[in-house]
């Protein structure tokens, strides 16, 4: 008894769709350590910088740019990405009204919705106070990212550091790390 073999093109099609998803197998787990290498830089770190820019997406990301305003380790603090209807009271609490921040300082960037544009839009911002060490602050997951973006997006001439801040538990899930993979691999063939 003779076996039948598949057609050719099968033979290839198959083929090439093993190689591609053994290559995109590869990337995601590439990118997944890259991402798995950012620490916390907020407990560990005193950061100096003339500005700080709060990518939203976390209340601890916001409460970390004021602290810092508050202990005068930034001069100014840009907060990214805000809801164009929220009204910088929205986003302090009774005790920062007290105790916090020089309110004056702070600036609420309304126009992005992506780390992108958070990049491109804090820009003029920065450039317009002209900070020369920018702080970006969002979570250790999302850093790499944020990261690559600005420095893409910024000139050389303006030094970046990083000041990462935990994470919620509600966006530790698996889910969010895969996500969070997928779209710096888009960001990586995009953005930088």
């Amino acid at each position: 008894m003779k076996l039948k073999s598949w057609p050719a093109e099968i033979n290839h099609s198959l083929l090439l769709g093993s190689v591609i998803t053994s290559l995109l197998f590869l990337l995601f787990m590439r990118t997944r350590f890259l991402i798995s290498q950012e620490k916390l830089s907020s407990w560990t770190e005193d950061t100096q910088a003339d500005c700080a820019v709060v990518l939203t997406g976390g209340g601890q990301r916001v409460r970390e740019g004021f602290a810092l305003l508050a202990r005068g380790q930034v001069r100014h603090l840009i907060i990214s990405g805000v809801n164009p209807g929220t009204e910088l009271r929205d986003l302090m609490t009774p005790w920062d009204l007290i105790w916090g921040p020089v309110r004056d300082r702070i600036i609420l960037e309304k126009r992005s919705t992506t780390t992108y544009g958070n990049a491109r839009q804090t820009l003029s911002i920065v450039e317009g106070l002209g900070c020369q060490k920018v702080a970006v602050i969002t979570s250790a997951l999302h850093m790499y990212r944020a990261y690559t973006t600005f420095r893409a997006s910024y000139p050389e001439t303006i030094s970046l550091t990083r000041h990462a801040v935990p994470a919620t538990y509600a966006s530790a899930s698996m889910m969010d790390d895969s996500t969070e993979v997928w779209k710096t691999i888009f960001y990586s063939l995009w953005a930088f």
